[in-house]
């Protein structure tokens, strides 16, 4: 699947099962919300933290798809073409980056 199929996908969705996309500001804390899923998920299973009941069933994958799908909700309703965003910001780091990892003695 192409960013942009995934961008049609999920208009699609919201169109025959959501009803209508939430606006902005809601779908915002919603991407909050499910990024910080994320950071406690990969606290318990990467990190330092023990795992709670609650969390014990929850896979990374499905966290991050939940945050792919509230990504994907706002870029579509503000009119954002994540492959076009994605391939210039791509660039941007290429000229900012080129050079500035491969110099770093951190990471050698």
């Amino acid at each position: 699947m192409t960013i942009h199929q995934a961008q049609g996908l999920v208009d699609q969705w919201i169109k025959e099962n959501g009803v209508r996309y939430f606006n902005e500001l809601t779908n915002m804390a919603i991407l909050t919300e499910e990024v910080g899923e994320v950071a406690r998920l990969i606290s318990r299973k990467y990190g330092e933290q023990s795992f709670k009941e609650s969390d014990k069933d929850k896979e990374l994958a499905d966290e991050l798809a939940d945050v792919l799908f509230v990504l994907i909700c706002i870029a579509n309703q503000t009119n954002v073409d994540l492959n076009t965003a994605l391939l210039k910001n791509l660039d941007k780091k290429t000229k900012r980056d080129s050079q500035r990892h491969k110099e770093n003695q951190k990471l050698k």
